[in-house]
């Protein structure tokens, strides 16, 4: 008895040492920085607007915070005008890297970092209660749901089987869609419909 109650102890013991041992931080988060910030994902294009910071190790003076222009450039020293819109992080740095390389520096460590995202713009129109844009971040996504949503909901009038949905294409073209969003929300369509920057949505009127 005596010694089944000292091996009963014992274990008790050691479950209370591992319990102290636990570390009082939480386990760090895939895809979030040590300061809470969203890392950007490694498919994230760069936009206008973009507030970027451009290191090159070991000269200070080439150290850059630059937003991304409307046209999608950024001034940097010794190499003018940079188009990086439209590129990822690393894409950006493969393209710095090349034009500081060989004709300025040797080699140079190029470090591209993401320090604010512009922000995206949808246009929620037609029968709903609060009409107008609606901004969101890029690393957050928005479902056509949300922004109806976002915009009051659709109103007393409003019909929710067939919103029109507009968007541009990459090559200026605009394609039209007509989604039935009733049947989003009552679970019987499994596509949620994610929006994109620049996405018009339109609620009709129902017919009396």
């Amino acid at each position: 008895m005596i010694f089944r109650l000292t091996i009963l102890l014992s274990q008790i013991l050691l479950l209370s040492v591992s319990a102290m041992a636990q570390p009082e931080d939480p386990p760090e988060q895939e895809g979030v920085l040590a300061d809470g910030r969203l890392a950007e994902p490694d498919s994230y294009l760069l936009n206008p607007g973009d507030l970027i910071q451009i290191i090159v190790f070991q000269e200070p003076d080439l150290t850059r915070e630059v937003r991304i222009s409307q046209n999608g450039g950024v001034q940097l020293p010794l190499i003018g005008n940079v188009q990086l819109a439209d590129n990822t992080v690393q894409e950006a740095t493969d393209k710095v890297f090349d034009l500081y390389d060989g004709d300025f520096l040797i080699n140079p460590q190029i470090n591209i970092t993401v320090l604010e995202y512009s922000q995206r713009r949808v246009n929620v129109m037609g029968e709903v209660n609060s009409p107008g844009t609606i901004t969101f971040p890029p690393e957050e996504s928005m479902t056509i749901i949300d922004a109806i949503s976002r915009a009051g909901g659709p109103n007393s009038l409003g019909n929710l089987r067939r919103v029109s949905l507009m968007r541009k294409t990459e090559g200026g073209e605009v394609e039209n869609y007509t989604i039935n969003v009733d049947e989003i929300m009552s679970g019987n369509s499994d596509v949620l419909w994610v929006l994109q920057k620049d996405d018009t949505i339109v609620v009709p009127r129902r017919r009396i």
